[in-house]
């Protein structure tokens, strides 16, 4: 197992993360259906919206995951997602080094197929991902990306409350 490096910018990352009031809320209605719709979309058992703090990931939402509201940022597939802007896909993580011996592969939930796609803010640090997780070995095609993709946005846009502004100035106007 590998264990995910950190980003360069780590201190001013984790800044940003605090200043969205978001680590340790309760459950929404709004982040709820997302991985709700990504759950059924992409057919998986899991589907989260992850928050990585410094030293865990912390489920915002969660399909599939029972009662475990996070797990340690070190065995975390989301600690490798943020460290790019693209979505990280791996289709099967047994034959993957970085995650072939890693507790949530190896034990519950026996993870093997992972997609996730970075939460970047505006400001460009990376806050989580948007993830689907699979027990079997599968890939996406190029639409499935884009369905991930842009469920991303709606992530970042309700975490930013970037939504929640254009609704105001739409009622401004």
């Amino acid at each position: 197992m590998l264990v995910p490096a950190r980003p360069a910018d780590e201190g001013a990352r984790i800044a940003a993360l605090y200043a969205l009031l978001m680590l340790d809320t309760p459950p929404e209605a709004r982040f709820d259906r997302i991985v709700e719709f990504a759950a059924q979309e992409f057919a998986v058992p899991i589907a989260l919206i992850t928050l990585l703090d410094d030293d865990r990931q912390w489920f915002k939402a969660a399909i599939g995951m029972g009662t475990t509201c996070q797990t340690s940022r070190d065995i975390s597939f989301c600690g490798h997602t943020i460290l790019k802007s693209e979505i990280m896909v791996v289709e099967d993580a047994l034959l993957d080094p970085r995650f072939a011996d890693n507790p949530l592969v190896t034990g519950p939930p026996h993870i093997r197929f992972y997609a996730g796609a970075p939460l970047v803010l505006p400001s460009g640090y990376a806050m989580g991902s948007l993830c689907v997780i699979d027990t079997r070995p599968r890939r996406l095609d190029g639409m499935e990306l884009a369905i991930l993709s842009t469920l991303r946005h709606l992530v970042v846009q309700q975490l930013t409350g970037e939504a929640d502004g254009k609704v105001q100035e739409a009622a401004d106007a």
